[in-house]
């Protein structure tokens, strides 16, 4: 995904004299091409996270399209006043990406994992928050990002995620979601990286006779809509999952939304990380693993979950 950023903003700023790439002390290699082609828009900020907001506020005050890169919880935790004061209060079409989000870091410990910053950002007025599936989505929400004057957050992966779209979407718009796969019996609803997880769960699910909806939600904030009344209006049982926490994420934001939107013969499950820290030294898989975010184990407990609504 990372791969895919690095090719699709040195397009973008190819094409948009205003969009200037900052970074926080990474991807000096990977932007190679970028530099190249914009050699006067390409500014190495150093350790210096926050700073680096403060100068893509000016940038953008002067008619500019800064975008910001780092590590995500980099460019988040350490930054979350620059984001409220500088960028958000001021509603400035700055584009923040933070890369390895979610647990893609997880063999570098505690300091590297980034499981609560969507709860912090969704509360922020004015600021959008992406979080594309693969590296096609990003291709499609950067470009959608810049034909919008609201402050973004787009959180990816690292390197390595699975290709589920063949192209980029067409047409794809922030707060738009996109279908994946029609089913009758419930709904999986994926934000992030864990899309191919839940095309693999509707697999597992195929096998036993359950006809499982996919649909990929790539914008937390704003929520599209009318793709969550079809899928409360139409299935007795959905389930958001996400590479983040359960409490403030994506599905706490389904779950906040079903509250002013009761459809009370739905049941919602929320699959993420729970209310504690990953102590453990390991790879993603086996961050997983440990917090339940695999096909296996989704799978089952939708199994379980699916018996008892159709019982109640």
């Amino acid at each position: 995904m990372r791969n895919a950023f690095a090719q699709a903003i040195t397009e973008l700023a190819i094409a948009d004299e205003r969009i200037v790439l900052l970074s926080g002390d990474i991807g000096n290699r990977l932007f190679d091409e970028f530099k190249d082609r914009c050699p006067d828009r390409f500014y190495n900020c150093g350790v210096a996270e926050a700073n680096m907001i403060g100068v893509a506020a000016g940038l953008a005050m002067c008619g500019l399209r800064p975008v910001c890169y780092t590590i995500a919880p980099f460019v988040t935790y350490r930054c979350i006043e620059q984001i409220r004061v500088d960028l958000c209060y001021h509603n400035l079409p700055v584009a923040i990406v933070g890369t390895g989000a979610g647990l893609a870091y997880a063999s570098l410990g505690g300091t590297h994992h980034s499981c609560e910053e969507i709860g912090m950002l969704r509360l922020l007025p004015q600021m959008n928050v992406l979080a594309p599936a693969d590296a096609m989505e990003v291709r499609a929400l950067l470009r959608a990002t810049f034909n919008q004057p609201q402050p973004t957050y787009m959180r990816i992966g690292k390197k390595g995620e699975p290709v589920v779209h063949s192209a980029p979407p067409a047409g794809l718009t922030i707060g738009q979601s996109i279908l994946m796969r029609t089913g009758k019996d419930l709904c999986l609803i994926a934000n992030g990286v864990l899309l191919p997880i839940a095309l693999q769960v509707a697999d597992r699910l195929t096998k036993d006779g359950i006809a499982a909806e996919v649909i990929s939600f790539p914008t937390v904030k704003p929520l599209d809509e009318t793709a969550l009344r079809r899928a409360f209006g139409h299935h007795t049982l959905v389930a958001t999952l996400e590479e983040h926490s359960v409490l403030g994420g994506f599905g706490s934001a389904v779950a906040e939304w079903l509250a002013d939107h009761p459809h009370p013969r739905t049941r919602l499950l929320r699959f993420g990380t729970p209310d504690t820290f990953y102590h453990d030294i390991g790879d993603q898989d086996e961050a997983r693993v440990h917090f339940g975010l695999t096909p296996d184990a989704i799978t089952q407990t939708l199994q379980r979950s699916l018996a008892l609504a159709r019982s109640a």
